[in-house]
């Protein structure tokens, strides 16, 4: 006969297995180029912040991206008994089963049993009740380094939620993958959900940096503060290459598409697809009235968890294939491509209707997304590219140099 061990001995067993587990992808990172030291991200620096939650209720703020090793960081802590007690989840829900711009609602994660309490709903930052369940907040989402990309909302207002009460924020940092400085800055009466800060479309900063940024130039409400700690990335700089391990949301599931991302969103403020409704969004350009001269089509069709309802739903559309751009060599210009958008305009047959598309009253038109009224106007009369690119300054340069406070990489 074999006795049998007691509960708590096994569960001892199982705890200490599962440290050791994610303990090794301290080391067990993604293989570096050769001669190159790997690139570690804060959430597999497991040794480093594990010691700040013994003991502490915890909250979590993170989507599909939010990984240690290859696998959930929510998954990962819970298994180690960290008591997580709430999961925030922002657009495309913490799952990221939810299309773009899609309400989400409130839930119980299915894998743990944690509620999970939307970001993407009726509000948009932790209640005060939500916070009072909590001793510290997790930030852990993978950013893309744009303007209108909402992870730095989204950040923004947790700060404010952490500020408010007192708490903690713990941030995980992770590279931006596209890393540069380039394009207008926000005009703030322009303010919207696809533009919150005085910034420019490519910002060039990791979420840590930007949470120090919030905090440097007091752009919380009343200049508040937020108690803030970031494990920075481990043998990063910001000219570096960095492939996603994990799309950071479901219409940009490529890297190729994260590259393009800064230059190709600007359309999302025309009459031009920027290939929603296809499994290549934001690596084509088209639209049904370019047949003349673009060989290269696509059609859009209802794609559910990505676009419901895209732009030029069922209909053909002509235009530019840029899944073979060397998006790499673009990242490395340093500069978001505008040519694409005047070549279309000048192309496009109806150029009074170019304009048109608005993708939501909130997040809406061409003004917004660029951040200036200039832009739209610059198009229209055919300006070249290089005095389009002057008038960006001397914003740009002041930005540059203000930047330099909170870099936390070289």
């Amino acid at each position: 006969m074999h006795a049998k061990w007691p509960s708590f001995f096994l569960l001892a067993i199982a705890t200490i297995i599962a440290i050791f587990s994610i303990a090794a992808s301290d080391t067990m990172i993604r293989p570096p180029a050769a001669g190159k030291k790997p690139i570690i991200t804060g959430a597999d620096q497991t040794s480093r912040y594990l010691p700040l939650l013994k003991g502490k209720r915890i909250g979590i703020l993170g989507n599909p991206s939010s990984i240690i090793g290859n696998r959930s960081l929510v998954d990962s802590l819970h298994d180690l008994k960290i008591n997580i007690r709430e999961i925030f989840g922002p657009e495309h829900g913490f799952r990221g089963k939810a299309s773009n711009g899609a309400k989400v609602a409130d839930e119980i994660d299915s894998a743990t049993g944690i509620p999970i309490i939307s970001l993407y709903g009726p509000k948009r930052k932790p209640s005060k009740q939500d916070m009072d369940s909590i001793d510290i907040m997790i930030f852990d989402v993978q950013d893309v380094g744009c303007r209108f990309y909402t992870n730095i909302n989204v950040l923004r207002n947790i700060m404010e939620s952490c500020a408010e009460s007192g708490k903690e924020l713990l941030i995980l940092d992770r590279p931006d993958p596209n890393g540069y400085v380039d394009g207008p800055i926000l005009d703030m009466s322009l303010k919207s959900g696809v533009g919150q800060f005085p910034i420019p479309i490519t910002h060039g900063m990791t979420i840590g940096e930007f949470a120090r940024m919030i905090n440097g130039e007091g752009w919380l409400p009343n200049k508040e503060q937020c108690r803030l700690t970031v494990i920075p990335v481990k043998n990063y700089a910001h000219d570096l290459y960095y492939k996603l391990p994990v799309s950071p949301s479901p219409n940009l599931n490529t890297q190729q598409s994260v590259l393009l991302y800064p230059s190709l969103c600007l359309f999302e403020g025309t009459m031009i697809s920027q290939g929603r409704g296809t499994m290549m969004p934001f690596t084509v350009l088209g639209n049904p009235d370019l047949k003349e001269g673009y060989p290269f089509s696509f059609t859009p069709v209802s794609l559910a968890g990505m676009s419901e309802t895209p732009l030029h739903q069922d209909q053909v559309c002509y235009g530019l294939d840029l899944r073979t751009i060397d998006g790499d060599s673009l990242r490395r210009t340093g500069k978001i491509n505008i040519k694409w958008m005047m070549e279309l305009y000048k192309a496009y047959p109806s150029k009074e209707k170019f304009f048109d598309y608005k993708l939501s009253k909130q997040m809406g038109d061409i003004n917004k997304l660029a951040g200036t009224t200039a832009f739209k106007q610059q198009i229209i009369a055919g300006i070249s590219e290089e005095e389009i690119r002057k008038s960006w300054e001397p914003g740009l340069s002041n930005y540059k140099q203000m930047r330099k406070k909170y870099v936390l990489y070289p």
